[in-house]
């Protein structure tokens, strides 16, 4: 039975990727200002060619790229990542002109994206979005508001998905149908955010929508139709979350290691003690699990498998519960020095929360997992009949 690994040259840029996080961008990173978008550290992306390398990735490329950043400087993995969610439906579903204006400027680090689903009684349940685009003769009239949206208030143009009026040949009733998703430059009347205040800081925040006017030039794909393309978007992405916990897990696996290798207690280093190394064993099981279940989804979406959404959803599920175990783990064997501010184990405690939220619930993965799961069954017992 052969054994699964990443081959040389994967292994090699891997390690590249890590060695620019911590040399060429955590610096840069550590210049911003908490919970604000860093253009600089975006405009870096964008000079080094990950941005370029990003839309030209498939899933396990991303998986690699989110992970290997996110050992070094989460930071710059999380600018990566936002700049690939807000602009990918622009690559999978904009027209010509759209993409010549706007995807070389974000490939640049140029233009920040951001990706405008969620909404104040729409997360998790991501159909239930009731932002109106109402029919007014030449286009339509956004109006209502988007929450919880990275790179808001600051970003440069956004990927508003809204529920397109029943009146005007739109699906209407709710549910996924009648959705429409529009590319909204930032500067368009009417439209205004304010940032967020988050456990960890990062640019995020709320946008509100007054009549802001959008054509027939915005919609990003078909009218009625925008629900597959935010829906397409977060399929590619979702494994690429387990990546980015993958990615602080190892940092925080690597940390707990050198730690406890060298920390003296008891007579000698706390490596002796056998509750501290079956701890690190763990740790280490757990983490290597997730990243095999993060590539293998990965690969399954690279090749077209029918099993995509519950390979995902496992991944993602996995990856981010494993990671928060891993880094309070290592805090716990740190003990009080890691919750100093400033730690790095203070910032990835932080950092390691919201992935279980983000981009489906850790209980909504589990809802699709089932789903699948049953539907397959239902699908044998069919055929068998």
């Amino acid at each position: 039975m052969p054994v699964f690994s990443l081959d040389p040259v994967q292994t090699d840029w891997c390690a590249r990727l890590r060695a620019l996080a911590v040399e060429r961008l955590r610096p840069i990173a550590d210049r911003g200002e908490p919970g604000a978008v860093n253009r600089p550290l975006i405009a870096a992306l964008g000079e080094l060619g990950l941005l370029e390398r990003l839309f030209g990735a498939g899933a396990l490329e991303l998986c690699l790229l989110r992970e290997s950043l996110a050992q070094g400087c989460t930071e710059a993995e999380t600018a990566l990542a936002l700049q690939g969610l807000g602009a990918y439906p622009l690559v999978l579903a904009g027209s010509g002109g759209q993409r010549a204006r706007w995807l070389p400027e974000v490939r640049a680090g140029r233009a920040v994206a951001a990706f405008a689903l969620s909404e104040p009684g729409a997360g998790s349940d991501a159909a239930a979005l009731a932002l109106r685009a109402v029919s007014d003769g030449d286009g339509w009239l956004l109006t209502g508001e988007k929450r919880w949206i990275s790179n808001a208030p600051d970003a440069d143009f956004y990927t508003v998905f809204a529920r397109t009026d029943a009146g005007d040949g739109g699906g209407g009733g709710g549910g996924a149908r009648g959705v429409t998703a529009f590319l909204v430059p930032a500067d368009r009347p009417g439209l205004t955010g304010t940032p967020i205040e988050m456990l960890s800081p990062h640019p995020i925040g709320a946008l509100a929508f007054d009549s802001v006017p959008v054509t027939g030039d915005d919609v990003l794909g078909e009218v009625d139709h925008g629900f597959r393309v935010a829906m397409t978007t977060l399929n590619l992405f979702r494994p690429s979350v387990g990546a980015f916990a993958v990615g602080m897990a190892q940092a925080a696996l690597d940390a707990a290691l050198e730690h406890t290798a060298e920390r003296r207690a008891f007579g000698g280093p706390l490596s002796r003690l056998q509750s501290v190394a079956h701890q690190i064993a763990e740790m280490a099981t757990r983490t290597e699990a997730a990243r095999l279940l993060v590539y293998a989804a990965a690969t399954a979406y690279d090749t077209g498998a029918p099993d995509v959404p519950r390979r995902s959803a496992m991944a993602k599920l996995f990856a981010t519960e494993t990671a928060q175990y891993v880094v309070d783990a290592a805090v716990q064997l740190h003990g009080a020095r890691a919750l100093q501010r400033g730690h790095p184990l203070e910032h990835l405690y932080r950092e390691v929360r919201a992935p279980r939220i983000y981009e489906g619930a850790t209980e909504v993965q589990r809802t699709i997992i089932a789903r699948e799961l049953y539907g397959s069954s239902h699908a044998e017992r069919e055929g068998v009949r």
